[in-house]
C-alpha cells in the first residue's frame, strides 16, 4: 500500500474501471472525482492511509470481543488494519496479551474494554475470502461470470475479458492455454498477462457458484471486473500475495503491495 502524506487513496482497480470508462487511461491513476468521493482511512498499526475497500475494519462485540467487519456494517466505532497476516500476527505478540496490536485498539476504541481473540487473523482471512466468495456467487447470478474452458477461451481470444481467474489447483496447462487466449485477445503478447491464482480451490468455487467442477472464471464487464477485482485485492493482500491483473496496459496490478 502506498503512504505519502495528504495523499487521498482509491483502490486501483476501482480505478481501473472508472479510467475505462473515460478511453482507456493507465488503471493506476484516479480521476480527480473518484478519490474526492472515496473515504480515506488510517490503519492503526502502519500509519499509511487507503480507502474504505482496501483496508479491513474491526469493530466490538457486545462483550467486547474485537471481531472483524469487512464489509464494515457493524455499528459504532471502527479500527481499520491495512497490513498482512503476517505484520498482524507479528503486531499481536504471542503471549504478550496482544502486543502492539492492543495498544493500537486500545487508542482506537478510546479506552474501552475489549478482548483480541488469539484467532484474530484467521478470523480476517476467513471474512475476507466469505466477501469474495458471495461478491463471485453475486456476479454468477447477474450473469457476469464466463465459466467453462471453451467459452472463456472464446472471449479472450476476442478481446472481451476484463478479469481472468484461475482455482488453485487448476493444471498448469489449462490455466497456460487460457493465459495465452487472453494475451492474443488483448494484443499482449510477451507481456506477461495472465490469469490470477485464486487462493481459493475448485471445491469452494463449486459450492459458491453451485455449479460443478468450476476452476476457470472470466468477467467481461468492466464493473464486475473491478467489483471482483477489489475483494480479491483485499484479500490478496491480507495473504502476502499478488494483485489481480485487469489491464493488460498495467502490470503493475499484479505486483506485491510495498
Amino acid at each position: 500500500m502506498r503512504t505519502p502524506n495528504n495523499e487521498r487513496l482509491t483502490s486501483d482497480i476501482a480505478e481501473a474501471s472508472s479510467q475505462r470508462g473515460r478511453g482507456g487511461a493507465s488503471s493506476a491513476e484516479a480521476s480527480p472525482r473518484a478519490r474526492k468521493s472515496e473515504p480515506e482511512r488510517r490503519c492503526i498499526l502502519s500509519g499509511e492511509h487507503g480507502g474504505r475497500g482496501e483496508l479491513v475494519r474491526l469493530a466490538i462485540s457486545p462483550d467486547g470481543l474485537v471481531l472483524p467487519d469487512p464489509l464494515a456494517r457493524a455499528p459504532g466505532r471502527g479500527a481499520w488494519l491495512g497490513v498482512s497476516r503476517g505484520e498482524l500476527e507479528a503486531a499481536m505478540g504471542a503471549g504478550k496479551g496482544g502486543g502492539k496490536l492492543k495498544g493500537a485498539l486500545t487508542r482506537a476504541f478510546k479506552g474501552a474494554a475489549l478482548t483480541v481473540p488469539d484467532d484474530l487473523p484467521q478470523l480476517v482471512e476467513d471474512g475476507l475470502r466469505r466477501v469474495l466468495l458471495d461478491r463471485l456467487g453475486l456476479e454468477m447470478r447477474a450473469g457476469h461470470l464466463i465459466l467453462g474452458s471453451e467459452r472463456i477461451a472464446e472471449h479472450a481470444r476476442g478481446g472481451a475479458v476484463e478479469l481472468l481467474l484461475h482455482a488453485s489447483d487448476a493444471s498448469s496447462d489449462g490455466s497456460r492455454k487460457l493465459d495465452q487466449a487472453w494475451r492474443v485477445g488483448s494484443e499482449a503478447e510477451g507481456s506477461g498477462l495472465a490469469g490470477t491464482v485464486l487462493p481459493l480451490d475448485r471445491a469452494a468455487l463449486s459450492v459458491a457458484m453451485g455449479r460443478d467442477n468450476v476452476v476457470h472464471m472470466a468477467l467481461a464487464d468492466p464493473a464486475a471486473a473491478a467489483r471482483v477485482s477489489l475483494a480479491l485485492s483485499r484479500l490478496m493482500h491480507f495473504l502476502g500475495g499478488k494483485r489481480p491483473m485487469t489491464d493488460p496496459d498495467e502490470p503493475a496490478l499484479a505486483g506485491t503491495d510495498d
